[in-house]
């Protein structure tokens, strides 16, 4: 390991003197990608950084118990080695998890589908407090959020919503979102005040770009409707609306979110992109089995996920058997603690691999 990190120690600094010579502002594409890669290697050298610096400490406080008489010295000696030891240990943990291979996507923006499963309306309702709920925790990470398409159910529920949430590392929080969420509640339709279990689907799809995957628009059909729902006069009135079916797959996407047909269709066309992409990892996924085998569940549409229980208060999270009696603040989009246990998880399956092999 402190092989690779003095070999990127050594890279780091040559990326610095590159920078610094006045004639690469003449070569805007080489500039571009050295940015890149110092921003990419600055974490982790600043980390292995203060792991030299910390041990260099631990050394001088060996010196000085060895050297020193004087008994308070020597306290304060002993004191300054226990806590660089402790230190040591955290900064190695830390850099294993920094040397972990990154995922390519963790970067991207995301495409979210969320769709109501078993339990008719009141999937739909619940479908629409997810939607919510992404809106809300998008908001508190200063993420934005585009529509793409909205299929409502008169009640208030969706019975299907399309949409793209903009951001820095949004995928990187966002994947372990795809999945079946379970409610437990007593809809608002239940006269006899019974509980009733009900799912909703969550798809989470790195955007792709063009150069992420090769899409032959003559393998696309377009047709053109009037949009429906809710919506200014325009929306309603035109045919603005876009269906887009790709022939080789069957896939089908609607977009009707934009008064102009060409933005749906541009919409569209992202989200195809961005299933044939998904579709093309599932194949790298399943093409490693013990890999996927290691991750805390990133892409299985049919994996049950998480269950939100509403007489109890409660969420948990199946994969990781997390409890959290907070239901109100996580639909509310408080997400963080549910993200990090899973991120973290996802690392110790991870490191635990690396170890093994």
């Amino acid at each position: 390991m402190f092989d690779k990190l003095e070999d990127l120690l050594i890279r780091y600094q040559e990326i610095l003197d590159e920078l610094n010579d006045p004639s690469i502002a003449n070569d805007q594409n080489r500039f571009r990608k050295l940015m890149k890669d110092q921003n990419d290697l600055s974490e982790i050298v600043d980390k292995y950084k203060e792991y030299k610096a910390t041990k260099q400490s631990i050394e001088d406080s060996l010196v000085m118990l060895d050297e020193e008489k004087d008994e308070e010295m020597r306290e304060m000696a002993k004191e300054e080695l226990n806590d660089c030891k402790q230190r040591l240990g955290e900064i190695e943990n830390e850099l294993k998890i920094l040397l972990l291979p990154k995922d390519p996507n963790d970067e991207k923006n995301v495409i979210v589908e969320i769709r109501g499963g078993a339990g008719g309306d009141e999937a739909a309702l619940f479908a629409a407090e997810l939607f919510r709920m992404y809106s809300k925790y998008a908001e508190r990470n200063r993420w934005k959020i585009d529509m793409m398409n909205l299929n409502e159910n008169g009640l208030g529920g969706f019975k299907e919503v399309v949409f793209m949430i903009i951001g820095k590392g949004v995928y990187s929080k966002m994947k372990y979102e795809s999945g079946v969420h379970r409610v437990q509640r007593i809809p608002v339709t239940e006269s006899g005040g019974r509980i009733h279990t009900s799912t909703t689907t969550v798809a989470i799809m790195p955007e792709a770009e063009e150069v992420d995957v090769e899409l032959d628009l003559g393998d696309c059909r377009f047709d053109v409707f009037r949009s429906s729902g809710n919506g200014g006069q325009c929306v309603n009135t035109t045919d603005s609306a876009v269906r887009l079916t790709h022939i080789p797959t069957g896939i089908v996407i609607s977009c009707q979110d934009e008064k102009s047909q060409l933005k749906n269709r541009d919409k569209a066309i992202k989200v195809l992109r961005s299933k044939l992409y998904e579709m093309e990892l599932e194949k790298a996924h399943n093409a490693e089995a013990e890999a996927r085998r290691s991750q805390v569940g990133t892409g299985d549409r049919s994996e049950k996920i998480r269950t939100y229980n509403f007489p109890q208060g409660r969420v948990t999270d199946h994969r990781i058997k997390l409890t959290i009696h907070r239901l109100d603040a996580v639909l509310d989009g408080d997400l963080d603690e549910v993200v990090d246990s899973l991120t973290a998880a996802d690392q110790a399956a991870k490191l635990s691999k690396m170890q093994e092999e």
